[in-house]
């Protein structure tokens, strides 16, 4: 499982929905770019989700993740991001779309 970085790139289950990402901390960087912990990937505004339904609305905003914060790995007593991040938008209906690391941003360092 791979850390995620600023560079990672997060969809939300439409694929063209883009997550834009913050990194917080400034303590430790892979490759000069700064690793992603813990609250990073959640309540960010996702970017061009192209789902339309009657009634419905496209995916806007990341909710809570679910799983993929490292067990056993902190920084500044923040979990660490890992590529198995996943968790809800806010699309609707609601509860249904998730949004998933397509790239983790850096290839150098894991947690096993």
């Amino acid at each position: 499982m791979l850390w995620l970085t600023e560079d990672a790139r997060l969809a939300c289950a439409h694929d063209s929905g883009i997550v834009n990402i913050k990194a917080t901390q400034k303590l430790v960087r892979i490759d000069g770019r700064r690793v992603l912990v813990h609250p990073n990937p959640e309540k960010r505004p996702i970017k061009h989700c192209p789902w339309v339904a009657p009634g419905q609305f496209a995916c806007l905003q990341t909710l809570s993740v679910r799983e993929g914060y490292s067990p056993t790995i902190r920084i500044d007593g923040k979990k660490v991001c890992l590529d198995t991040v996943v968790g809800l938008t806010n699309g609707t209906p609601q509860g249904t779309f998730d949004y998933t690391v397509r790239r983790a941003g850096q290839v150098l360092v894991s947690q096993r």
